[in-house]
This record gives structure tokens, C-alpha cells and sequence, in this order.
């Protein structure tokens, strides 16, 4: 049977609750409150950087509209009295008609520029949302892509990517628009304060303290929310990771052949329930506690409203004074319940941001030269690692271990070993994925570390057993090699031709422009071999110093890995070439090989030294050459 449950969380997270529902103390919230709100610059800085000029008229558009209310409050006094006066003085119709138009005529022109405002603003923030929803999914691209490889190796930056990714470009919007909001309700509060504490200041303080409660409670619930879906990460990137499994062509194959379809749907359904009944429970306390406090300010209006009564009866303020009250008392309490909820909305957007800002704040943990060199072409002395040994973080056993090696210029190396004894790292740490934990990578006598590394990396070609799948077109996928030579079809062409993909894409309906995968529209899926020989064309695209092939001719038949090797030394000529296989009729054609077992070197020389020896690779090689009998 297969288990449905919600995956359990880490080791080491608390187990009791599905979130931290524990009391907060006055410092943790005061540390909130200001990490929170420490990001209303940078959330303006973000806007900012992405579109300027509407920027510049959502504050324009703010600082009008906050006049406006407190203006059509008066023009309606004036509108009122004018009637009242009218009536009193006891002219005709058409006359108090006349005496009253232009404030009509004022009244609606302040209308229509409410509308227009309002119309403008909602353009922007589609404008806006636009572009910040681009530029920050660009920060967030630019810095995964400054980041090691250790970062990508370990699920809890898979956690910080998917925090920093939810919600970032309406939260930072969302930001930018409620601190012009709050700006624009504080000089309308400001505006209306001036009446009502001319009226009566006891009034004043009823009807804006009453307000205060709502807030608190709104900005408690506000960082329950944020905690709760920081807290589940994990399980929402495996409900997209299940998501993924049942919607790509990579894995619904094995998916309907073994019957997953239901059980993964179903786990995808019931974590969902899990979560979603947690969602519920929060929001319902949540417009609980709002719709309680609600009616605390809805009290205190009336309270209000029935002064006002009281004193227009009394006579001491006309109907239109009346009018003005009621409309500022009323207004300016839903001014102070939206400055106070712009405030809540500011702190919980401020919580999720920093997420993002934590994601962007993340530095690589490989050191970098303060002044890099450029690698030397063409090498003199090759590649030396002297007593190199490594463990990846946060691992105690070590994955290589005390090794030395040369590997002379235009050398060609093989490595040998079981799965699991080094070889993969080896290259990583060639490459500059990894540094060493002890020792040093010399390249021409200089450590990899003083090298520039985009210039080390354009010296070394890299093709990995799990290489990519590009759903582009020919072209892209060979020229990807060498990206700067992209537009180079002779130099795609002849990189083609010495992977052994020119055959393949002979066939193919629109050659080099043939879209790739079945992801987008008349894209055309390879065989595996096929996808390989794409991959080695890859390969040969970039003219490095130093060619790396990790189980390049897994995927191709017998006789086309003969072909290529036949001719290996041509098409490495002038190159050193390091050479993962686990085929021994493939290392067999290396100058050495090198023979790595649970991280040691162990072996070294020819294939007929190491025959001769009769040591670990001659009772591999002879137990591979066994089964072909």
C-alpha cells in the first residue's frame, strides 16, 4: 500500500504542531516589526529600479487624491447650507438653484477627478506588477546563478529559493502601493483632524482609539500567517515536484506503466487538505477577532453620530455643519482603520520580503581572487593536484582522499573506479565546482583559486553522464557549448561532426533549426544515443585546454563508441582529455588510467601496467571481459 500521509518534516523540526502557534514575546515582536518595516525602502528600491517614471506618477496621483475627500466633504457643507440659506431667505427656485450650482459644478468636477484618479492608479499597478514580477524573477535567477554548487546540492536552499519566490513581486508592489496609500489616508487624516479637534477633541480620541485593537489583532495574525507557509516549504515544493511527475515527458512513462498516476495524485490531494484546513482554522480566527473589534469601532461611530444629533438639534451647528461631521466622522474613522490596516499590511508584506532579501543577501563559499589571472594558452605544464583531499560540507566522511596526480599537456586520463569511489567529485573539484578541503589543483604551477573563473571554465569542456536535455533547437543545444560562439553555424557544424551527430540531424526534418523535445510546438524527441551525440557535439563546441568526458558513449551502441574512439586522439589533439568510463574497452585506449576506490588513488599506469599488476583494475577488466564470452 502506498503511504499518503504529508511527508514528515525534517529532523531536528518541532513535531508537536504543524507551525509555531507559540506566544510571542514583546522583543521578538519588536525585532519583527523592525526587520519588517526596514524594508519599505528596499521594497521602494526594488520598484524603483523597475520602472521609474510610473513610480513617479503613483506618487503624484497619491499626493492629489489626498486632498480630494476632505474637499468634497466641504463642497457638500456648502451645498447643504446654500439649500438651508436658500429656504430661509425665501427666494424662488431658479434662484437657489443658481446660488447653488457652482458648488454642484465643483462637486462634480472633484467626482470626476476621483474617477480618473482611480482609473490612473489601477493602470499603474497592472504597469507595475509587470515589471517587478520580471525584474525580481531576474534578481533571483542572477543570484541562483552566483551561487555554488553546494548550494544546489542541499534542500534547504531548494526551501529558501521557494520562500523567496512566493508572493516576492506582489509583496514588494504591494509595499510600494500601501506606503503611498498610508501616505495618502495620513494627509486626508491629517486634513480631517483639523475639524474634529476643532469640534471636539474628546470625539476625536473615541473615534480613532477605537480603531487600535482591530490592528493589533490583524498584525498578530499577520505572522502567524507568514510563519506558517515559511514553515511549509518543503511540502509545497514536493506537491510541485509530484505536480511535475505527473505533467512531463521525462517521467509519465514509468508513471502510468507502474501505476502511480492515483497514488501521486493523491498524495498531492491529501497534503493539500492538510494544509488548506490549517489555512482555513487561521482564517477563521482571524475574521473572528476582526468582525469583534469591528464592532468596537462601529460603537464608537454611533457614539459620535449621536453628539452630532444632539448638538445640530440644540442649534449650535447648522444641517450643513451636520452634513460636514457625519461625513468626517465617518470618513475619518475608516481613514484610521486603513492607516492602521496599511500599517498590518506593511508588516506582513515586510515578513515575506525577507525572504527575498535573505535569498539575495546569500554569497558564494568559494573564495574569490581579489586579482584573478587568466589562464595561460597553451598549458606548459598541465594539471597537478598535490595531496588533494575532500569532504562536502556538512559531511563528515570524506569523499576523496590524499590524492597526487600530473596530467601533462595533451595527457589523455582515465578514471576508473566503482560507483561512489571519486571519480565524479574529481572533475567537480577540476572544474572549480568545489575547492579542496585540504591540498591544491595547480594548473600551470598556479592554483585554480588565483584563476579568473569564467575564463578557467571557458578552458574546460565538460560533458556529464546526466547532461541536459534542451528543448531548443539543434543549434542551440551544440552551440550552448560556447555561447559566445553561438552564431558560429561552420564552428556547430564541425563540432557536430567530430560527436558523431551529424547523421542525426541529417535526418531531421528542419536540420539545425530543429526544435528539440516535445515541450514546444513541432519539436522532435531523440533516442538516447541520440541525445548523446548532441551532447559530445556540446563538448567539442568549446576549444578548451582541457577536455572532460564523464561516461560520454553510455548511451551509444558498440560500434559508434568504437568510431569514436578509434578516432579519440584526433579529436582531442593538442588537448589534455580526462575520461570517465566504465566500459575498459573505452580507458583502455587512454595514455594512463587511474584507478580511485572509496576515495584513495589507488592504482596508476597503462592498461597493459595495470594488467601486469594483477591488481584491482585487471580483476575488473577481466571481469567485464567475462561476461562478453
Amino acid at each position: 500500500m502506498v503511504n499518503t500521509k504529508p511527508a514528515k518534516r525534517r529532523s531536528g523540526a518541532k513535531k508537536a504542531k504543524p507551525y509555531d502557534q507559540s506566544p510571542r514575546t514583546w522583543a521578538e515582536r519588536r525585532r519583527d516589526f523592525t526587520a519588517a518595516y526596514r524594508n519599505i525602502p528596499r521594497a521602494f528600491s526594488l520598484v524603483w529600479q523597475a520602472d521609474r517614471t510610473s513610480t513617479i506618477f503613483m506618487a503624484l496621483l497619491t499626493l492629489t487624491a489626498a486632498v480630494l475627500p476632505v474637499s468634497q466633504a466641504w463642497v457638500a457643507k456648502l451645498i447643504v447650507d446654500g439649500v438651508v440659506d436658500a429656504i430661509n431667505a425665501g427666494v424662488s427656485v431658479q434662484q437657489g438653484v443658481r446660488q447653488v450650482a457652482p458648488f454642484l459644478l465643483l462637486e462634480f468636477g472633484l467626482l470626476t477627478l476621483g474617477a480618473v484618479l482611480s482609473q490612473g492608479r489601477t493602470l499603474l499597478d497592472h504597469i507595475l506588477h509587470g515589471r517587478m514580477a520580471h525584474a525580481i524573477n531576474v534578481q533571483i535567477m542572477q543570484k541562483a546563478q552566483q551561487l555554488d554548487l553546494y548550494y544546489f546540492e542541499h534542500a534547504d536552499f531548494y526551501d529558501k529559493l521557494q520562500n523567496a519566490r512566493r508572493e516576492a513581486d506582489y509583496r514588494a508592489l504591494g509595499t510600494v502601493e500601501t506606503t503611498f496609500t498610508l501616505v495618502q489616508s495620513m494627509i486626508t487624516l491629517a486634513s480631517f483632524a483639523v475639524l474634529l479637534l476643532a469640534f471636539n477633541p474628546l470625539i476625536a480620541l473615541i473615534l480613532f482609539g477605537a480603531t487600535i485593537p482591530s490592528f493589533l489583532a490583524q498584525t498578530h495574525y499577520s505572522g502567524l500567517y507568514f510563519r506558517l507557509l515559511t514553515w511549509r516549504a518543503p511540502e509545497f515544493r514536493q506537491m510541485a515536484y509530484w505536480e511535475y511527475l505527473l505533467t512531463v515527458d521525462s517521467s509519465i512513462k514509468e508513471v502510468k506503466l507502474f501505476g502511480l498516476s492515483d497514488p501521486l495524485l493523491q498524495r498531492y490531494r491529501e497534503t493539500f487538505e492538510y494544509f488548506h484546513n490549517e489555512d482555513v482554522r487561521l482564517a477563521q480566527r482571524r475574521s473572528l477577532m476582526s468582525v469583534l473589534w469591528g464592532l468596537l469601532a462601529t460603537a464608537s461611530y454611533y457614539i459620535a453620530y449621536m453628539w452630532i444629533i444632539w448638538e445640530t438639534i440644540a442649534q449650535r451647528i447648522t444641517l450643513g455643519d451636520m452634513t460636514l461631521y457625519l461625513t468626517v466622522f465617518r470618513q475619518s474613522q475608516m481613514t484610521m482603520q486603513g492607516i492602521f490596516g496599511s500599517f498590518g499590511r506593511l508588516f506582513e508584506s515586510g515578513l515575506f520580503l525577507n525572504n527575498l532579501f535573505d535569498f539575495l543577501a546569500l554569497q558564494p563559499r568559494m573564495a574569490i581572487s581579489a586579482n584573478p589571472q587568466r589562464v595561460p594558452r597553451p598549458l606548459q605544464h598541465g594539471i597537478e593536484l598535490r595531496d588533494v583531499s575532500f569532504r562536502y560540507p556538512d559531511k563528515e566522511e570524506w569523499s576523496l582522499r590524499h590524492i597526487n596526480l600530473i596530467i601533462r599537456p595533451n595527457e589523455k586520463l582515465a578514471l576508473v573506479g566503482a560507483n561512489g569511489a571519486g571519480k565524479t567529485t574529481l572533475i567537480k573539484l577540476l572544474t572549480r565546482l568545489y575547492d579542496p578541503t585540504e591540498g591544491q589543483i595547480l594548473l600551470d604551477g598556479v592554483d585554480l583559486r588565483e584563476y579568473d573563473l569564467d575564463d578557467l571554465r571557458r578552458t574546460i569542456g565538460v560533458i556529464f553522464q546526466d547532461f541536459v536535455h534542451y528543448h531548443a533547437t539543434v543549434s542551440d543545444n551544440i552551440g550552448f557549448g560556447q555561447i559566445e560562439h553561438l552564431g558560429d553555424q561552420q564552428r556547430i557544424s564541425s563540432a557536430a561532426i567530430r560527436g558523431g551527430a551529424e547523421p542525426v540531424i541529417a535526418g531531421l526534418p528542419d536540420g539545425y533549426a530543429t526544435m528539440l523535445g516535445k515541450w514546444f510546438t513541432e519539436g522532435q524527441e531523440l533516442s538516447g544515443g541520440q541525445w548523446q551525440k548532441i551532447a559530445l557535439g556540446r563538448a567539442f563546441m568549446r576549444e578548451g585546454e582541457v577536455l572532460v568526458l564523464d561516461e560520454p558513449t553510455a548511451a551509444l551502441d558498440a560500434e559508434r563508441e568504437y568510431e569514436i574512439f578509434q578516432s579519440f586522439r584526433e579529436l582531442t589533439a593538442g588537448r589534455i582529455a580526462i575520461l570517465i568510463s566504465h566500459r575498459f574497452s573505452t580507458v583502455r585506449m587512454a595514455d594512463r588510467i587511474v584507478v580511485l576506490e572509496n576515495g584513495h588513488l589507488i592504482e596508476m599506469g597503462t592498461h597493459a601496467d595495470l594488467l601486469a599488476c594483477d591488481g584491482t583494475y585487471a580483476r575488473l577488466f577481466n571481469m567485464q571481459a567475462e561476461g562478453y564470452r
